[in-house]
């Protein structure tokens, strides 16, 4: 099992969607939020997804697909 870690930038259109949850159900991926923040009309959030690497690349590919911004995160995850 992988794990890989993500941080996703939702736009106003996308914040209230429920995309990490979709991910999950649609995947066979894992997802386990790290910390984010929502401000006004936008957010962001620090995710990790674990499952095997062609799944978590699928779900990462469905998010873009979304409309949500993917950004690779390397090293320790600090929330706040």
């Amino acid at each position: 099992m992988a794990k890989r870690r993500i941080r996703l930038f939702f736009p106003t259109d996308l914040i209230t969607e429920p995309v990490v949850y979709m991910m999950g159900k649609r995947f066979e991926v894992v997802t386990n939020i790290r910390g984010g923040e929502i401000s006004g009309d936008s957010g962001w959030l620090y995710l990790e997804l674990a499952g095997e690497d062609d799944e978590i690349d699928r779900a990462i590919a469905w998010a873009i697909e979304t409309g949500v911004r993917v950004d690779p995160v390397e090293g320790d995850i600090i929330a706040g």
